[in-house]
């Protein structure tokens, strides 16, 4: 079951779909925008698609009597507790939340606080928190992944496999979630600042826009494609195409006293230092 059919949402099942990890018949979305539903529905035909929690508990019928085997929030961080605690007698076995900011403390208590929304035979719901980001809408998403205590290896392991179904994903403590925000939860919009920074002076000096749009998206593109498949550290790769005295080196010099790198120290220790504060309670 995935709670939440917006963009993240829809990216998971996609993914899900995509590389064969669940079939659309085995997949429910609760999604309360009706002309959301309409078309997650009209774009996944055999996909089971609800306005509320429980109307999926009538889809699914018999099932519920032994629980879902695992719970996908992905809804905004101020309609995650009602999202728990709108699973009522659904008891999943597991809860993956994606939501950033919102502590397995919090998942914990709200799935708890009711007795229906415990696991089977009385066990409390393995809860794994998630911190992803939007690359996942095409496949190349980087997240990190974080337990509860209830959470052993094996809902590590289903948790992993929903995300990597979208990208990439490593295995953290909760503590470290809030840096792995102002990493890579935020670096697609420091990689899409610059990606516009770089149009835009390719325009300064004579191109085209189109021209420099082109250019620039497959800079970045293929720069990304490089470090991944080489290996090589990146100072390594910034060296090679660095030659003494040339064009390269002349622009970094500008970058380097532009106080390019205390630039992006500041703005991952500024999300850093946010996430902390939105998972602060009150």
């Amino acid at each position: 079951m995935v709670i939440g059919g917006g963009k993240m949402g829809e990216a998971l099942v996609a993914g899900l779909l995509r590389t064969g990890w669940a079939q659309p018949e085995a997949v429910l979305v609760v999604e309360q925008d009706q002309d959301r539903r309409l078309e997650l529905a009209s774009r996944y035909p055999a996909l089971r698609v609800v306005g509320t929690a429980a109307a999926g508990e009538q889809v699914t019928g018999e099932e519920i009597g032994r629980g879902p085997d695992g719970v996908i929030v992905a809804v905004k961080p101020a309609d995650v507790e009602a999202a728990c605690r709108s699973l009522g007698a659904l008891r999943p076995r597991r809860l993956l939340s994606i939501a950033a900011g919102v502590t397995l403390a919090s998942l914990q208590s709200w799935l708890e606080d009711q007795t229906p929304g415990r696991g089977v035979e009385g066990d409390p719901v393995a809860v794994v928190r998630a911190m992803p980001n939007t690359p996942a809408l095409v496949g190349c998403g980087a997240a990190a992944i974080a337990g509860g205590r209830s959470a052993g290896p094996a809902d590590l392991a289903w948790a992993q496999g929903v995300l990597e179904a979208v990208g990439t994903v490593v295995i953290v403590a909760e503590s470290d979630l809030d840096a792995v925000t102002g990493l890579s939860g935020s670096g697609p919009a420091y990689v899409f600042l610059l990606a516009e920074a770089l149009i835009e002076a390719g325009g300064l000096v004579g191109l085209a826009p189109e021209v420099a749009r082109q250019l620039a998206v497959q800079t970045l593109l293929g720069s990304a494609r490089l470090l991944a498949e080489s290996g090589d550290d990146p100072a390594i790769l910034r060296a090679a195409v660095t030659s003494p005295g040339g064009t390269t080196a002349a622009g970094l010099r500008v970058l380097e006293e532009a106080g390019f790198r205390e630039a992006v120290r500041d703005a991952v220790a500024a999300a850093t230092e946010r996430s902390r504060e939105l998972g602060r309670p009150g």
